[in-house]
């Protein structure tokens, strides 16, 4: 069966960098877009970012532009999450998705998502 697992969460200080990994297994990953959510204490799940199957274009929350990246390697099966500048408020869980496509480019929509990981704890402290 198709399994995501995301690693490297943990506690970092305000203005620390962290770097998530998602490993994929089970599944044609280069035929699949990958995406990253997260959801804090009391929140909806939200998008934090997404990247097609060939790493062609890749999508931000307004939130995390210009401090986080999205980056895949299809040839270990992994997406990563590297996320730099830090702040409190991105305090949540990962969690990494895979969809087989976004119609009409809905790459935000966590309803276009399959495939869902069982989350990472990000913890960013003052």
């Amino acid at each position: 069966q198709v399994q995501l697992v995301e690693s490297g969460g943990g506690l970092v200080q305000a203005g620390g960098s962290l770097r998530l990994s998602c490993a994929a297994s089970g599944l044609t990953f280069s035929s699949y877009h990958m995406g990253w959510f997260r959801q804090g204490p009391e929140k909806e799940r939200e998008f934090v970012a997404a990247i097609r199957q060939s790493g062609s274009n890749s999508y931000y929350a307004n939130s995390v532009k210009g401090r986080f990246t999205i980056s895949r390697d299809n040839a270990k099966n992994t997406v990563y999450l590297q996320m730099n500048s830090l702040k409190p408020e991105d305090t949540a869980v990962y969690y990494c998705a895979a969809a087989i496509h976004f119609r009409a480019n809905y790459y935000y929509d966590k309803n276009s998502y399959a495939y869902w990981g069982q989350g990472t704890q990000v913890t960013v402290s003052s």
